[in-house]
Parts: C-alpha cells; structure tokens; sequence
C-alpha cells in the first residue's frame, strides 16, 4: 500500500505525525511518499513577525523536497525529513536555513544549496499545496494523508504525542478505513 503525506516541516504536530506514520509503514507493508504542504502559501504570507525566519526557511526546504520527489528519491525525503525534525523539535530549536541545509547535507544531497536558493522550485509546491489542500480541504492544514485506494486525503490524524507500537497500529488500522470511506469525512477533539 502507498501513502502519500503532505507535510510542512515547521510544523511540530506534523513531525509527531510523521514519526507516528514511519513507526507504522514497515509493520504494515506501507509505502511513504513525500511531498509538500505549505503553511506559508495556506496563511497567505501573512505569517506573525516572529515566525517570518522560520517560515521562510520552511518554504526553502519545501523546495528541496518537490526536487528530490521530481526525482523519485523519497527515501532521501524522509531522511532529510528525520535529519529537519531531529535538528528542530527534538533539540528544541527554531527551524533555519542553516538547519534546513545542514539537514539536507546528512541527507546526502551534494547540490541542495543551489535547490534551496532556487525559486523556480516554488511553483512544484504551490502544485504539491494545491493538490494536497484540494484533496483534504477545505478547513484543513498540515498534515495531509492521502491512503492509496481513498477517494480524498485528510488532514491529520494529529497527535500529541509519538504513540507506542500498539496504540500506533490501532490508530493506522482505524485511519485506512476512515479514509477511504465515500461518506466520512470529519472527527475532532479539542487539544
């Protein structure tokens, strides 16, 4: 099975999710593909002065990401990924250009600078967004999961914390169906 998840890297339920999503890949036969979601192109640019820094670095690791996936290199994704969230969430610090490079260098990518500085990227994740955004929208925001044989993704599931191993599965094994169902199309809880 393939799922693809839309993410944002600047987003800390995001990175619980995903982290929750690889826990679960290997034991369930899944496939992750990467790919980006926005919160900068989904608030309009209209980001609080504090998190300009970190969104804008955000948008350039979103660029790196839509290159990798145009080459088929997911796996590198998700390492640059892992590499984005250890340096960020895990060691409690703000997302940077200086992170989002040393990130992509652990990675392995040898030219991700000239991909990060690049802007013709930008049109690739505005794609990706749109894509992702139309697929869970509307009301939504990052994380977007989209389960192979669902007719839509959704948004989430979010979760506060990483779970153990069972309660991962259980929740994976509740996901697929929901998602792939013509008739649901919300659940919710207050944080």
């Amino acid at each position: 099975m393939e799922a693809t998840y839309f993410f944002d890297p600047a987003c800390p339920f995001t990175w619980r999710t995903s982290r929750w999503l690889v826990s679960v890949a290997a034991e369930r036969d899944v496939t992750v593909k990467w790919r980006a979601f926005s919160l900068s192109i989904l608030s309009g640019g209209n980001a609080p002065e504090q998190y300009r820094p970190m969104m804008e670095a955000s948008s350039r690791a979103l660029r790196l990401v839509e290159a990798l996936r145009a080459d088929d290199r997911d796996d590198t994704i998700g390492a640059f990924y892992t590499a984005i969230g250890t340096r960020t969430f895990e060691a409690e610090a703000p997302l940077t250009d200086e992170i989002v490079l040393a990130a992509a260098e652990e990675a392995g990518v040898t030219d991700a600078k000239s991909i990060l500085d690049d802007a013709a990227w930008d049109e690739a994740v505005r794609e990706s967004h749109e894509f992702a955004f139309g697929s869970a929208g509307p009301d939504i925001g990052s994380p977007v999961l989209l389960i192979e044989g669902a007719p839509r993704g959704v948004h989430g599931p979010i979760i506060g914390e990483v779970p153990g191993r069972d309660e991962a599965l259980a929740i994976w094994d509740a996901v697929v169906p929901l998602a792939r169902s013509q008739t649901f199309f919300e659940l919710k809880r207050g944080r």
